[in-house]
């Protein structure tokens, strides 16, 4: 195996904690006005007595407040602080840095204006009440670091009750990013993606909804592990959402754990915390492809992982193919917007992640089978992809 494919020198200088905390000082948001007020006639414009009319206006008719506020391009980034990257449950204050970056990230990649909200709750119906008290403020909402399984119910029933797109980003950012990687892993290796046999670790949010990706891309053997070995339907120990799984994935039938489930595998996707071990490895199939997300230390080490596989792909920066939910999230989102989309569907999602595969084009290669999280050419080509799967549907 060319072992050049992986670098282990990063390519990055760490940044120094006096540079992160300087950065986060006063928080990384700020509402900027879009219009000046320098003057009496600015004031009576921008607020009394002109905003009265407007009001007025949005009284009488009101599909008005969608050109005449911000809502209609505002997201909002929902949080109870229960699954905070790989810090876990660590509330709502200590959350909030993470919501105000994904809301920067909003802004800096699709131009959407969006603002954090952190709820004091872990209540689903109480975080749903909330929400749909607001409605009124926003016109989409990003459910962001909800522990599982409360998230999946949470998300349905956010979908349910407000009129407008919803996606929980840790399951279908991850999900759309991970099959634009794994359709261009497969063009490398010259194989057909629907015949790959996949192993996906972690049966959490991240990882049921990269399966759910992956099986509504065509990809039938798809193997899901949890901490106590492969979801199969002979198995009495696992919540609902784990069970309707089992059914729909494991086509042969695979029981036990991580022994039987790497035997011959030709995709690993690692989604949790746990390490692989290296003579699992050596039992996946030639021209492997492995995508050890997790951070800071992925499954495997890159170094490790490229001596069995063909494809390496990890959750960090300082190492080739990042898999990174910044290449879906705000060009998903900018789409079902400028649509006018009151749902993200599946066609959507998948649209995003083929939009995603394209960039890289004639440059694919082993160690390039994703674009970088800063190609300025993802979001737009991700918004006008769920645009043009909005006028199909």
């Amino acid at each position: 195996m060319n072992a050049s494919a992986v670098s282990a020198t990063p390519t990055l200088l760490a940044p120094t904690s006096e540079e992160i905390f300087a950065a986060h000082e006063g928080g990384k948001l700020r509402v900027e006005l879009s219009s000046p007020i320098d003057s009496k006639r600015d004031l009576s414009i921008a607020y009394t007595p002109g905003v009265a009319e407007v009001s007025r206006a949005i009284h009488n008719d009101p599909t008005l407040a969608g050109p005449y506020t911000w809502a209609s391009r505002l997201v909002v980034v929902v949080s109870d602080g229960t699954a905070v990257l790989g810090l876990g449950d660590i509330g709502p204050a200590a959350s909030l840095p993470v919501m105000e970056g994904k809301s920067a990230l909003f802004q800096r990649f699709a131009g959407l204006n969006s603002i954090p909200l952190v709820l004091d709750t872990t209540d689903v119906d109480e975080i749903v009440e909330t929400l749909v008290r607001l409605r009124h403020s926003f016109g989409a909402v990003n459910l962001e670091d909800i522990s599982a399984p409360r998230c999946f119910e949470l998300e349905a029933k956010v979908i349910e009750a407000l009129d407008m797109p919803v996606m929980h980003d840790d399951q279908h950012g991850t999900a759309v990013v991970v099959l634009a990687a794994l359709t261009n892993a497969a063009k490398v290796v010259g194989r057909d993606i629907t015949s790959l046999r996949v192993v996906i670790s972690g049966a959490g949010a991240a990882g049921l909804a990269v399966a759910e990706m992956l099986l509504t891309a065509g990809i039938s053997d798809v193997i899901i592990l949890d901490s106590r070995g492969i979801l199969s339907v002979d198995r009495t120990d696992m919540y609902d959402v784990k069970e309707r799984f089992a059914a729909r994935s494991n086509p042969r039938n695979v029981v036990g754990g991580p022994v039987q489930a790497f035997e011959n595998a030709d995709v690993y996707i690692g989604v949790s915390s746990g390490q692989v071990e290296e003579s699992l490895l050596a039992t996946m199939s030639s021209d492997a492809m492995i995508f050890a997300m997790a951070n800071p230390t992925p499954e495997v080490h890159p170094d490790v992982a490229i001596k069995y596989a063909r494809i390496v792909a990890t959750g960090r920066s300082d190492f080739p193919n990042q898999i990174n939910n910044v290449l879906a999230f705000p060009g998903i989102f900018r789409g079902a917007l400028d649509a006018g989309a009151r749902r993200i569907t599946p066609d959507m999602k998948l649209a995003a992640a083929h939009a995603i595969a394209g960039i890289v084009g004639d440059d694919l290669a082993a160690d390039y089978i994703i674009p970088s999280p800063l190609d300025e050419r993802v979001a737009l080509a991700v918004a006008a992809a769920v645009m043009a799967a909005v006028e199909r549907e």
